[in-house]
């Protein structure tokens, strides 16, 4: 059965960090395209960071790059997202999903999400 569970979440000044994880169960991730991606109340969902369990390709989303990177530890099968110098527009409810590699590619899991999904983990920039 698979499963996705984030922590991480929490409230943060502006310019501050979090780390986001994201534990799988029930797969490894090595044969998977692990996403992270968030939605704000009244706005759609983003695809924010996605990587290959595979060989540790990235994508990013253009909002996000150069302040949020993300790796996997496969031997814990977790995926986390470090995300610095956050600001109030960040702050939405962080998803990780995590679709198969052989259904998808690493870009296109950021665009178009398919496959299992967590339960989220709140994220709110404020001062």
């Amino acid at each position: 059965q698979v499963q996705l569970v984030e922590s991480g979440g929490g409230l943060v000044q502006p310019g501050g960090s979090l780390r986001l994880s994201c534990v799988a169960s029930g797969f490894t991730l090595d044969r998977y395209a692990i996403g992270w991606f968030r939605q704000a109340p009244g706005k759609e969902r983003e695809g924010v960071s996605c990587i290959s369990g595979r060989d540790g390709a990235t994508y990013f989303a253009d909002s996000v790059k150069g302040r949020f990177t993300i790796f996997r530890d496969n031997a814990e099968n977790t995926v986390y997202l470090q995300m610095n110098s956050l600001k109030p527009e960040d702050t939405a409810v962080y998803y990780c999903a995590a679709g198969a590699l052989w259904s998808t590619t690493v870009q296109a899991m950021c665009v178009r999400p398919i496959g299992s999904w967590g339960q989220g983990t709140q994220v709110t920039v404020s001062s």
